[in-house]
């Protein structure tokens, strides 16, 4: 099986999203270059300094399954039923959408009931060798309390976002977590790409 990692663009003071989910300046850094990059499903093109295009083919071409919570589906209007990433995603729900289910038969989505451990089972066998990647702040806390992350990805992008914002893992039930010492991937421009792995 391969690895499953937590991933988010965060600023510098821990946040992913303001608390209306909407995310400001973090995202600035995929429209900020000369490097064409199309997202796999073709739905949109990125434009990416030359270091941050390399860690996103990188990135992307690991990539086998998603994992994200209901919150994040509906955001995302359940991404029209194939994400920009072109990978089948398991989404972490306390009901079927049904509805939306029957709208979108061809949709390589699978929702699970069974919580966030049942649902990265499944991510890993949809998956095979490749990374399952956990987005989402509570899907991605849940992952770390419950030992299940291999990894943390970091886009750090220099924004300080201030109080009253949705942090990456929120306030931690069993305390804290210790992380290994980063990899920085590639500095690019107004973002850093780390990876941390997860001690365990």
């Amino acid at each position: 099986m391969g690895k499953v990692v937590a991933q988010a663009n965060m600023s510098l003071d821990g946040y992913v999203a303001k608390q209306d989910n909407s995310i400001g300046r973090l995202f600035d850094w995929l429209q900020n270059g000369a490097v064409e990059f199309p997202t796999p499903a073709g739905d949109l093109t990125l434009h990416l300094s030359p270091s941050s295009s390399e860690h996103m083919q990188r990135w992307v071409s690991s990539l086998g399954a998603l994992v994200c919570g209901r919150t994040l589906f509906e955001v995302a209007h359940g991404w029209q039923g194939r994400h920009t990433l072109d990978v089948p995603v398991v989404v972490v729900t306390h009901e079927v959408p049904t509805d939306w289910v029957e709208a979108h038969p061809d949709a390589p989505f699978t929702f699970v009931t069974e919580g966030v451990e049942a649902a990265v089972a499944e991510a890993q066998k949809l998956a095979g060798d490749r990374v399952v990647t956990v987005t989402g702040g509570m899907i991605a806390k849940q992952c770390l309390e419950l030992g299940l992350l291999d990894e943390v990805a970091v886009d750090l992008v220099p924004v300080v976002m201030g109080a009253g914002n949705r942090p990456f893992f929120g306030e931690l039930s069993a305390g804290d977590v210790l992380l290994g010492n980063p990899t920085v991937c590639i500095p690019g421009d107004c973002v850093t790409h780390l990876v941390f792995p997860v001690v365990r």
